[in-house]
């Protein structure tokens, strides 16, 4: 009998882990707006000294933020290497432009998940 996705535990979880990375995203502080005044404060050995106020949110993001961010663009290699196109053979009235399918789903390409993927990262 195949896992469901909804009661294999493996898929739990792994949602878990990356709804927990979401949510620990979402409540910390964007320094996206930081980022320009501070890159003008780099001093000569490479630093920002800086003084500021984090809010406890911003230190448990910040505690795990690099390792999280790895390990999820490992995963989306893996997710595209998986994922990617090949011919899918058979008659074709164009031949310049044979039909492709994905390796890993066999969806005309582009698949669904490569899709997911290019639009996630397209923002």
């Amino acid at each position: 009998m195949k896992a469901d996705r909804t009661t294999d535990p493996r898929h739990a979880r792994l949602r878990e882990r990356l709804d927990a990375i979401r949510a620990r995203s979402a409540k910390s502080t964007s320094w996206r707006t930081s980022t320009q005044y501070l890159s003008r404060l780099v001093n000569r050995d490479g630093f920002v000294p800086i003084k500021t106020r984090l809010a406890r949110e911003d230190l448990a993001f910040l505690a795990g933020a690099r390792d999280e961010v790895i390990a999820l663009a490992e995963l989306g290699v893996r997710i595209l290497d998986l994922h990617r196109p090949q011919e899918a053979g058979g008659i074709t009235s164009d031949p310049d432009s044979p039909i492709r399918r994905c390796r890993a789903c066999m969806w005309r390409w582009p698949c669904p998940t490569f899709r997911a993927i290019d639009e996630s990262l397209d923002r």
